[in-house]
């Protein structure tokens, strides 16, 4: 719908935003060139304790289709959001270690807002050859997009009670009036439910968070966990005209190309011979074999390969 909005998220500078110079050549149109002068196109892995990440993946092989992409939903350890920083890193960790071993990326997209307020500065530590890309909520683009500045928060628990999040708003957010929510129910619903809902059964998942943000004057909401871009439409409906939905899929799509570009042109760039499926959605785990199938109707559905379970080689 035309209210939901996607756009830098929070942690980006101004620097990532769209450059005024429309003469000059877009970063796509640079890593085309790129891409022709080389073997292999650039190849991104992205990363999420689920399939809330994926409308990233989706986002950037729309803006950017020459880019080969990779996913993973490390479901084994879902949900995130309600572990400890320490658990959340130590998982968070092993995944990376997963992709970067089976895949060796140019780069991993973290599509989780509680893995990139918890753990991303470890994880460039832990890897640092690998250049990550974070996810945080659009904390700077709902101040700058609400008439009211009154904005609601939609993620998960881990996401609304981190340090960091209080610094993005008070950065970039400290003129207006933040409600938040945690929301493992509704995302809970999103990875185990949503793809074989009905209309119904979707309009009552989103109910309680949008009743919540009413309740108190909210005309502005943040999606502040990925899993809930698969509802924002959904969201935006039950919120009404008067209230915009925002995201952060088009600052994040961003950097990632601009992260490509930096390394397509370094000393240090390399050729990648991974021939794995483009856009291959592989997990770590299932609770059963209805979880199974639930992801394979997924990745029908959205039309990407369905790679099963990724294991240590």
């Amino acid at each position: 719908m035309e209210r939901v909005i996607s756009s830098v998220s929070a942690d980006i500078s101004d620097s990532f935003a769209p450059r005024k110079d429309s003469s000059a050549p877009s970063v796509a149109q640079t890593l085309q060139k790129t891409h022709d002068s080389l073997s292999s196109a650039p190849f991104v892995a992205f990363l999420d304790s689920g399939t809330g990440g994926i409308p990233y993946m989706l986002h950037l092989q729309k803006k950017c289709p020459q880019v080969r992409c990779v996913y993973l939903g490390d479901t084994a350890n879902f949900p995130y959001g309600e572990k400890t920083r320490e658990q959340i890193t130590d998982c968070a960790a092993a995944a990376s270690k997963l992709l970067i071993e089976r895949f060796n990326p140019d780069a991993i997209v973290v599509a989780c807002n509680t893995i990139s307020v918890t753990a991303l500065s470890e994880l460039r530590k832990m890897f640092p050859s690998i250049p990550f890309v974070g996810t945080v909520p659009a904390i700077k683009l709902a101040a700058a997009v609400s008439p009211k500045k009154r904005i609601g928060l939609l993620a998960t628990r881990q996401t609304v009670e981190n340090p960091y999040t209080d610094k993005l708003i008070a950065d970039f957010a400290s003129d207006c009036y933040i409600e938040r929510r945690g929301d493992p129910d509704l995302i809970d619903f999103v990875e185990k439910k949503l793809f074989t809902a009905t209309q119904e059964e979707r309009a009552a998942a989103v109910a309680p968070a949008v009743s919540f943000f009413k309740q108190h004057d909210i005309d502005t909401i943040i999606l502040g966990c990925t899993h809930f871009i698969h509802m924002a439409d959904d969201i935006q409906k039950a919120a009404g005209a008067s209230v915009r939905v925002v995201d952060s899929r088009d600052g994040v799509v961003n950097q990632t190309m601009r992260v490509l570009e930096a390394c397509r042109t370094s000393a240090q760039a390399k050729k990648n011979t991974c021939n794995v499926e483009n856009m291959t959605f592989y997990i770590t785990g299932v609770r059963d074999a209805v979880a199974e199938d639930e992801y394979r109707t997924l990745a029908r559905n959205l039309c990407i390969p369905y790679g099963g379970k990724l294991i240590d080689a």
